[in-house]
């Protein structure tokens, strides 16, 4: 039996998003593709034509015996600017929007606890989905581990949070 679990965030574009999610210990899986969107099976082109109803989004496995889906929403509020709506970094359009998006049976718990924790610090509504996973796709193969393949690839996320990602969990 396999004990991990699965969340899919949308952190705009999904490239640094993916690589992010990678650098956490305890992410077991990573995939980045579309979710929660109108369409059957879209492509890339397809979704980035905001037509589609999807958001860009990666699709992680972890092991909640090293990180809890807390904790992962906390790192992925660092990772975003929670008020920006359809917007993150030079990213625009409604595939950039930002959201946490969970199966049926997902401890929800510490998530919503996060979400409320964020929306008190800022003292304004959140511009972040918290939603049931209608639908995930897995984005073509040139975008799967986009930043390894190709180091110097655009990405709105700074070194200063990818060094957050792989500190997380370290003593």
């Amino acid at each position: 039996m396999n004990p991990n679990q699965d969340l899919y965030f949308a952190a705009g574009c999904f490239w640094g998003a993916e690589k992010f999610f990678k650098l956490i210990d305890g992410v077991t899986f990573t995939e980045v593709g579309f979710a929660n969107g109108n369409t059957g099976n879209p492509t890339y082109k397809e979704v980035y034509t905001d037509t589609t109803g999807y958001a860009e989004t990666v699709h992680l496995q972890f092991d909640p015996s090293k990180v809890s889906a807390e904790e992962l929403t906390a790192l992925f509020f660092k990772a975003i600017d929670p008020l920006s709506l359809n917007r993150q970094g030079e990213d625009e359009g409604t595939r950039y929007r930002t959201g946490v998006y969970y199966l049926p049976g997902t401890p929800l718990e510490g998530i919503k606890a996060e979400f409320a924790r964020v929306e008190a610090e800022l003292g304004q509504p959140l511009a972040v989905e918290l939603l049931p996973l209608k639908n995930f796709y897995r984005a073509e193969d040139y975008h799967q581990d986009y930043l390894d393949k190709n180091p110097g690839g655009y990405c709105h996320l700074t070194p200063a949070i990818f060094d957050l990602a792989r500190k997380f969990g370290k003593k």
